[in-house]
C-alpha cells in the first residue's frame, strides 16, 4: 500500500507516518511547511519522502495528489485552534482549511478512485445529553465555528466518494504538539493550585495508539463512519487533570469548576462521549485504557526531555 498523509507536522499525522514506516509501508508526508518542521530528530518521519502542500489550493492538490497516486490517502491536516476560530478574521480561513480543503482532497481522491480517511471530531454533535454519540448518528448540531467547519468537511468526504473512513476523536494528545497533558504540566510546575472544568465529559486519545487502529482501518474495506478514543471509561477534563499530576508526582491542587466559571471564547460541547462499538463489531482492536496511555505517554515526554 501506498499512502499520502496530510498534516504530518501535527500530533496525528508525526505518528501515523511512523506508523505506516514501522510496518514498511511506501508512504508520503506533507504539510504546509517547506519542509518538515517541529518533527523531533530521530523520527521515522524525517527519513521518508515529503512535498509541501496547501490543501486549500485545489490546483495543487490534484497536482500533487495525482503525481504521488497514491491506493490511500489519510487526512490529519486541519485548524484545531478552537477558541481563534471564532474571530472574525480566521472563520473563513477556518472554513477554507476544514471543509474546501478536505473537499480538494475528497475530489481528487474520487478521480484516482483511492480510499479516503478522514479525521473529525465530537464537535459535530451539539454535546448535550449524556448518551454516547453513535458514529452513524446524522443529529449533527455544531455549536461552535470549528465544529461547523468540520461537519461540512465530513459531507464533502461522503458526498463525493463511496471509499472513505470518518474517524471522530476527542482530547487528543501526542508527543508532536501542545496538547492538555503538557499544558497541565507545565502550569503544575508554577502554580499550586488550578482550576480545571468538571462539567464536560468524555475520553481522552493517544496518537500514538490511534495511529496504529488508523492504519488498521486504511488496511481493510471496511468503510463507514467511526469513533475512536482510549478506553478506560468516560471522565471529566477535571478527572484527567487529577490523574495527570497524580502519575507525574505533582502535588498540584486542582479546583473543579463550571465552564460557565471558566469562560472560553467557543462554546464546548458538555457532552463528548463517543460510542466505540462499532470498531470491535468490525474485527479492529480497541484502543488501550487512557490510564495506561497516559502512563506510556508520561515515560516518552520524559524519555525525549
Amino acid at each position: 500500500m501506498k499512502a499520502f498523509v496530510t498534516g504530518v507536522a501535527g500530533q496525528l499525522g508525526h505518528d501515523v507516518m511512523n506508523e505506516l514506516a514501522k510496518r514498511g509501508f511506501e508512504a508520503v508526508g506533507s504539510d504546509i511547511a517547506p519542509e518538515y518542521s517541529g518533527v523531533p530528530d530521530g523520527s521515522a518521519v524525517n527519513t521518508m519522502p515529503y512535498v509541501q502542500l496547501d490543501i486549500t489550493d485545489a490546483a495543487a492538490v490534484e497536482k500533487t495528489i495525482s503525481e504521488i497516486n497514491p491506493d490511500a490517502v489519510i487526512h490529519c491536516a486541519a485548524w484545531t485552534a478552537v477558541d481563534l476560530a471564532e474571530d472574525d478574521e480566521n472563520i473563513q480561513k477556518v472554513h477554507s482549511i476544514n471543509a474546501d480543503g478536505t473537499k480538494n482532497i475528497a475530489e481528487i481522491c474520487k478521480k484516482l478512485d483511492c480510499k479516503m480517511m478522514y479525521i473529525s471530531t465530537d464537535y459535530v454533535f451539539d454535546g448535550q445529553g449524556e448518551e454516547p454519540w453513535k458514529p452513524d448518528c446524522r443529529d449533527y448540531k455544531p455549536i461552535n465555528v470549528y465544529g461547523r467547519s468540520k461537519l461540512d468537511g465530513e459531507l464533502a468526504v461522503a458526498g463525493a466518494l463511496s471509499r472513505y473512513f470518518i474517524v471522530r476523536i476527542a482530547w487528543v494528545f501526542g508527543t508532536n504538539g501542545k496538547n492538555f497533558i503538557k499544558t497541565m504540566l507545565n502550569i503544575g510546575k508554577k502554580y499550586d493550585t488550578i482550576r480545571v472544568v468538571n462539567d464536560q465529559i468524555g475520553t481522552p486519545t493517544y496518537t500514538y495508539d490511534l495511529a496504529r487502529l488508523l492504519v488498521d482501518m486504511i488496511e481493510s474495506d471496511k468503510y463507514g463512519y467511526y469513533h475512536a478514543t482510549n478506553e478506560g471509561g468516560y471522565i471529566s477534563w477535571y478527572d484527567f487533570a487529577c490523574e495527570i499530576f497524580r502519575q507525574a508526582g505533582y502535588n498540584t491542587k486542582v479546583t473543579p469548576v463550571t465552564t460557565a466559571e471558566y469562560g472560553a471564547k467557543a462554546v464546548r460541547p458538555f457532552n463528548s462521549r463517543l460510542d466505540k462499538s462499532k470498531l470491535s463489531e468490525n474485527g479492529f482492536a480497541p484502543l488501550p485504557s487512557w490510564q495506561d496511555a497516559l502512563k506510556r505517554y508520561l515515560k516518552e515526554i520524559d524519555k525525549e526531555g
